[in-house]
Formats: structure tokens, C-alpha cells, sequence
């Protein structure tokens, strides 16, 4: 280790608890203004799918703008790459600064973008570009914050740290349920489908300027000599040296990103599509939700500073399989609103074994030099394929008439996942993380 090395490092090691804590706020920020923005395109869809698609009952106007939020998906494993590569290469702060930029140019985007009725087919095709841009964002914003807040974390409470990282993705989806509740609320449904799901958009790109500033006072997490290694950022020395971690994240990845996005961004529209709720009571519903949601993620994210993360993983794996279709089964059948909120809680303590400590586990991994690499692309790829389609298969099983096929779906793929952590070594002992 040179002198650069050895006083980067300490510098690191020094940080007060103050400046630790600063330094997942601004990481985290990020993250919130990320998630906003990628998911208030899925609870606007009810307002402006019809402007894009035009064609079709509710549901298949519901389908084609859950494909397109599909396709944001598929750039995921891109940006998980190109992002992994430059935190890994030139440092993560820097790859996070880029990252945030460019999802509220895509908000931006959508936010000005002309409907079907004034540019004709050009206008699902611009929507589609501008969620190809957002996902290659989020792609590598996952990756990257997770890696900056497991290393930035106090030893001994890195589980309790870095479950702030889904703490801030759930606050950016309790945050576009909360704008579009108040503009519910202020505007009228005619409104909203008019103009009115423009704002969340624009609400969403000028919140950058806060996070960018937060984010240019990090501390780079990495040495000198780690950004100049010749692995560092490089997928052949990845799949080389690491593919049995890399295999394993994706296999616990695919089971939890379907499940979190079943019971998150697709319960909303599961709440009106089936269960009959009308779209103001849903919304209503899943804030709460999501608010409980976001308050249990330190809680667990403690536990497993105690039982370890594996234990955790492997708790999540088998409730998972054991109750997500009952749970779905009685949503189905249910009258208040009440016990619906009650059964979704239910759901998502599960999730949250998984979700409060879902970068911390992959981090620990992978040695630093290809850490964001590792962590952001093999969570891309996974998510891509399992979490970015879960809104598409859900409701293809519904115009089907086979709707509860997709609450046995979740249920295999939690199995896998359980199976997966039964089988992987316990992270905290690779040494690559301390």
C-alpha cells in the first residue's frame, strides 16, 4: 500500500459517526431522487396510459405501459456495467454524481413528452426512450450507492447502515405515492389525465440539484492503487475470480426483486384491477404501506448485525415461499381496507429480511476492486429478467384468466432463493468487507 493509499484508507477509518452518517444521507439522496423518478412513472400509469396508448380496454392500456416500464428493466444490466465500471475505475463518487443526473434528464423528459394525439406513434416510442435512459441510470445507481454505503458503514453495524439504502428507495416510492395523493387531492380525474401527471415528473428532475450538491462533499471510498489495478471494473476478472458469488447473487436477486416489486409497485394496481378498490383508496393503502415498510428496514437491517446475514437471507427464502400465496389468495377475498394494509405489512416484514440488508450482502462478496462491478451488474441482470417483469407477467395472467398462477410463480422463485442461501458461504467471513 503506497502513502496515498495508506492516508485514504485512514481517512476512511477516521470518519466521526457525524460524518458517517452525513455521508449515507448524501450517498442515499440519490437514491431517493433515483426511485422517485423511476417509480412515479408506474403509480402515474393509471392517468396516462391512455395518452400514449390509446387503443384497448383499461387492462391492455395497463400492459403496454407495464412493458415499457419492463423495458427500463433491460437496461439495467448496462448501467449496472458501465456505472460498476467507472465506481470501480474512477471512484464512486463520481460514478453516483453522473448516475443522478442523468434519471432526471429522462424525468424531464417524459414530463414535456407530446401524446399520442399530437405526435402519433412517436410518442410511445419517445416514452420508451426516455425509460430506456432512466433504467441505464438506476442500473448503476444501485450498484454503486450500495457499495459506497457498505464501505462507508461503522464495522459491527454495517447491517443496520446499509439498510438505509432501501430506506431511502422505499421513502422515493412513498414519496410519489404522497405527490400524486396531493394531487388527487388538488386536481380533479380529468386533470390529472389531462396535464396533472406531468408535475410528479418535473418535481422529480429539479430535485437533483439537491442531491448533487450533497453528493460533491463524499468521501471516495477507494484507493488510488484499487482504481489503477488492472481487474479493477473488468467483467472477464469478475466472472473469472468471482463467479460462484456472482451466481449466487443472482439467484437470491431473482426471487427477491419479483416479490418486492409484487407486493410495491404492482399492488397498487393488483388493489384496484382485482381486489375493486377505487384508485384513491389504494393509493391511501399502500402509503401507509410503504411507510411501515420504510421504518422496519433499520430494524432488520440490525437483526442481522446479530443473527448474521445469511440467517437472514435464509428466513427470508422459506416465509417467502411459505406465504405469498396465501397472503395473495386473501387479498383476493378481502372487504376493508383495513386488513388489506394489514396482510401487505405482513408480506413486506418478510421482504424486508432480504431488502434491509439486499446491498450489504452482495458487497461483502466481492473484493473492492471489482465490488461495484459485481454488486451492480449481477443485481442488474437478475432484476432485469425477475423484477422488471413482474408487473407484465401479473397482469398477462390476468387478461389470461389465470391470475393466481402468478402468486405460485413468486412462491417458486422465494424457493430458489432459499435454496440459494441455504447454499452460500456466510459473507461475513470472505473477508473481503470488514
Amino acid at each position: 500500500m503506497t502513502a496515498t493509499d495508506s492516508t485514504e484508507a485512514q481517512a476512511i477509518h477516521d470518519l466521526t459517526p457525524r460524518q458517517r452518517v452525513f455521508a449515507i444521507v448524501g450517498a442515499s439522496s440519490g437514491n431517493l431522487v433515483e426511485w422517485f423518478d423511476f417509480y412515479i412513472y408506474s403509480f402515474c400509469a393509471l392517468y396516462f396510459s391512455s395518452a400514449f396508448f390509446p387503443k384497448g380496454d383499461p387492462t391492455t392500456q395497463l400492459l403496454n405501459t407495464a412493458g415499457v416500464f419492463a423495458a427500463g428493466f433491460l437496461m439495467r444490466p448496462i448501467g449496472g456495467w458501465m456505472f460498476g465500471r467507472i465506481a470501480d475505475r474512477y471512484g464512486r463518487k463520481n460514478s453516483m454524481m453522473i448516475s443522478v443526473l442523468m434519471m432526471c434528464g429522462g424525468s424531464l423528459m417524459i414530463a414535456v413528452l407530446p401524446t399520442y394525439a399530437t405526435i402519433g406513434t412517436a410518442a410511445p416510442a419517445l416514452l420508451l426512450l426516455a425509460r430506456l435512459f432512466q433504467g441505464l441510470s438506476v442500473g448503476g445507481e444501485y450498484g454503486t450507492s450500495a457499495t459506497y454505503m457498505s464501505e462507508v458503514a461503522e464495522p459491527g453495524r454495517k447491517g443496520f447502515y446499509a439498510s438505509f439504502q432501501y430506506v431511502t428507495l422505499i421513502g422515493g416510492q412513498l414519496s410519489a405515492l404522497l405527490v400524486l395523493g396531493i394531487l388527487q387531492l388538488l386536481l380533479s380525474h380529468e386533470e390529472l389525465v389531462a396535464w396533472g401527471w406531468r408535475i410528479p415528473f418535473v418535481v422529480g428532475a429539479a430535485s437533483a440539484l439537491v442531491s448533487l450538491w450533497l453528493r460533491r462533499s463524499l468521501h471516495e471510498t477507494t484507493t488510488a492503487s484499487a482504481r489503477k489495478s488492472e481487474s479493477a471494473g473488468s467483467v472477464s476478472a469478475l466472472l473469472r475470480n468471482h463467479g460462484r458469488a456472482f451466481i449466487t447473487v443472482l439467484g437470491f436477486t431473482a426471487g427477491g426483486s419479483l416479490i418486492f416489486y409484487a407486493f410495491t409497485t404492482y399492488m397498487q394496481k393488483y388493489l384496484v384491477n382485482t381486489v375493486g378498490m377505487s384508485t384513491k383508496t389504494a393509493s391511501g393503502v399502500m402509503t401507509v404501506c410503504l411507510l411501515i415498510y420504510m421504518f422496519l428496514q433499520p430494524v432488520f437491517g440490525a437483526l442481522s448485525d446479530r443473527i448474521g446475514r445469511k440467517n437472514s437471507m435464509i428466513g427470508f427464502g422459506v416465509l417467502a415461499t411459505l406465504c405469498t400465496a396465501p397472503i395473495m389468495f386473501a387479498l383476493r377475498g378481502v372487504q376493508s381496507p383495513f386488513m388489506a394494509g394489514v396482510l401487505i405489512v405482513c408480506a413486506l416484514a418478510i421482504v424486508s429480511l432480504y431488502t434491509s440488508i439486499s446491498g450489504l450482502i452482495k458487497a461483502e462478496m466481492f473484493p473492492v476492486e471489482v465490488r461495484a462491478l459485481g454488486v451492480g451488474l449481477s443485481y442488474a441482470v437478475a432484476n432485469a429478467i425477475f423484477g422488471g417483469s413482474a408487473e407484465y407477467v401479473a397482469l398477462w395472467f390476468k387478461q389470461a384468466g389465470t391470475e393466481s398462477h402468478f402468486y405460485w410463480y413468486v412462491s417458486f422463485m422465494c424457493l430458489l432463493a432459499a435454496i440459494v442461501a441455504f447454499r452460500m458461504p456466510d459473507p461475513t467471513r470472505s473477508g473481503h468487507l470488514k
